[in-house]
């Protein structure tokens, strides 16, 4: 990649407005399909969907904790398998103090298809405190499209309560969801970006937050720390 035009503070100013204006419509778009976003019809849930917790069993109303609002991470975990989605862990990385989203009446977990002793072990590796539960032996993440027969996928649902019937009101899938990868949003303000183009795939660089050290991923940045930082 090669570097910008080196220039004036004076005509960074002027190229900087020119694509905060871009910004803007960008900005005024995202705030125009949330608002139809919230406006699209909701479809009664039914089925008497069983989980399986920390406490045991329970149904999807319980998942709610009494708040209005439930958003369903489906964490691809097959049962049988030894580690999470790569993917899906960094989302589950990003999601950060839920006291937010608590404090808007909206209760955060995630749902992964294989028995709830199976991923136990992982979650503790990754640290997570967020709520997790098994879908084992039911039809709920085959009934919201993220476990066919040709595999598990991701995806994010989002469900709405009045009183005790629950209502499904929006899904999104695959690429729909890199929203939810805070650190995206960081590295696109940046000069070099993802650098995702360098790669045969976007997802070629993706390691579990643990792992980035023993596959050599940390690149020339900590070098060039070690390198050049004040001694004594």
């Amino acid at each position: 990649m090669s570097s910008p035009q080196v220039v004036t503070r004076a005509e960074w100013l002027q190229a900087r407005k020119v694509l905060l204006e871009k910004e803007k419509e960008v900005t005024r778009a995202r705030d125009e399909i949330a608002a139809q976003r919230r406006e699209l019809p909701m479809v009664l849930v039914e089925k008497d969907y069983r989980f399986q917790g920390p406490d045991g069993e329970l149904g999807l109303l319980e998942m709610f904790e009494g708040r209005r609002q439930l958003v369903v991470r489906h964490y691809m975990y097959s049962p049988g398998a030894q580690e999470g989605c790569i993917g899906c862990s960094m989302q589950a990385d990003s999601v950060g103090e839920l006291a937010h989203m608590w404090a808007r009446d909206t209760t955060f977990a995630m749902v992964s298809r294989a028995p709830y002793p199976d991923f136990q072990p992982f979650k503790a590796r990754m640290g997570w405190t967020m709520p997790w539960y098994s879908s084992f032996g039911s039809d709920f993440n085959y009934d919201y499209e993220v476990s066919t027969e040709q595999g598990e996928s991701p995806g994010v649902s989002a469900f709405y309560r009045e009183g005790d019937q629950v209502f499904h009101t929006y899904s999104v899938f695959d690429r729909g969801g890199e929203i939810f990868k805070n650190f995206y949003n960081y590295l696109d303000i940046t000069h070099l970006g993802r650098r995702e183009d360098e790669l045969e795939h976007p997802w070629d660089w993706w390691r579990f937050k643990d792992r980035y050290e023993a596959a050599e991923a940390s690149g020339p940045g900590e070098n060039w720390w070690n390198n050049t930082r004040f001694k004594g």
